[in-house]
């Protein structure tokens, strides 16, 4: 089996090669799938992509063109499929909807955590030998109502954590886990959540109806001085209304593992480069925001989770095999 790899890193092309089906012949490339790319996958009979690959009507037929027949997603999410025109197509498509939640979970509680005590400044003050406390003070999680929006095996995990510090967690989703209850946490809905919680938290999809979840609307209801967390898709976030609630000082602190605009951006190394995009230019200047490049899945676990299963969903999508993973 021929598969084209896109949007490949270094670790990505280790991770597949060390914990995939060594049946595979696997061509990696660096480029995201669009429709200027996609003719780098003739010859194979499947493409594996990540977050930020386009799979729209136009990629698809051309793929389709191609004689490609199976689609792998090394990741959970797939808000960047047009997963209708896919099917109608005659495509076979499969994802890794678990690799490790808590991996996720982790680095939201760790942008929590660094916010709240300042750590990205400190480590830097330190670099220059100023030890002043002055503007470093934090705040205890203990005690602090805490939102989670989406209690999927992701939102759960953050639950569990959460519990552990001592916080108070009320959950929104439209379907009540009984785990996330036996864990301490109580639903309720968003209208419920927003003016109690002292941290909000996304870890749901992205779908019409998540899309800018947070905005001016949502924002109005918070408390003054908001904690915002998102680790889960970057468009569940209304950036411009985000500024404005960062000028006025509705959100005190500003987390973010992903970005609206991010396909541009993320996973290059662009330290040489002028960035043109003024909006995240303009986050940029905040000092009470923290930005990582999506980088909450990025755990040695994870990859080779995220390994296995995407292999083994292929080898199961070519032998016309059960697989629990396709969409």
């Amino acid at each position: 089996m021929k598969v084209c790899v896109f949007s490949t890193q270094k670790y990505d092309e280790l991770a597949l090669k060390q914990w995939g089906d060594p049946t595979i012949v696997w061509t990696f490339l660096s480029q995201k799938l669009d429709l200027v790319s996609v003719h780098a996958a003739a010859g194979a009979d499947a493409v594996c992509v990540f977050v930020n690959d386009q799979l729209d009507a136009p990629v698809l037929t051309a793929l389709q063109a191609l004689g490609i027949r199976f689609i792998a997603l090394r990741c959970a999410g797939y808000n960047n499929v047009d997963v209708q025109t896919a099917k109608q197509l005659g495509f076979s498509l499969a994802r890794v909807p678990a690799y490790s939640p808590q991996a996720v979970a982790e680095h939201s509680v760790g942008l929590m955590l660094s916010l709240s005590r300042k750590f990205h400044k400190a480590y830097n003050r330190t670099r220059d030998n100023n030890f002043d406390l002055n503007g470093l003070l934090g705040f205890n999680l203990y005690g602090k109502t805490v939102g989670v929006i989406g209690t999927g095996r992701i939102g759960t995990a953050a639950v569990q954590i959460l519990r552990g510090f001592g916080c108070r967690v009320l959950c929104v989703d439209p379907v009540q886990d009984p785990q996330v209850i036996a864990l301490g946490a109580t639903y309720v809905s968003a209208e419920q959540l927003y003016p109690q919680a002292d941290i909000i938290s996304l870890y749901c999809p992205l779908t019409p109806e998540t899309a800018h979840l947070i905005n001016s609307h949502s924002l109005e209801q918070m408390k003054d001085g908001v904690m915002l967390i998102n680790t889960s898709r970057g468009a569940l976030v209304d950036t411009k209304a985000v500024i404005k609630a960062l000028k006025s000082s509705k959100i005190g602190y500003l987390g973010l593992d992903v970005y609206e605009q991010e396909a541009d951006l993320f996973f290059k190394d662009l330290s040489d480069q002028i960035i043109g995009d003024e909006v995240f230019q303009r986050l940029l200047t905040f000092p009470n925001v923290l930005i990582t490049g999506h980088q909450a899945f990025f755990t040695a676990e994870a990859l080779e989770q995220i390994s296995r299963i995407t292999s083994d969903n292929l080898i199961q999508l070519w032998r016309g095999e059960h697989c629990p993973n396709t969409l």
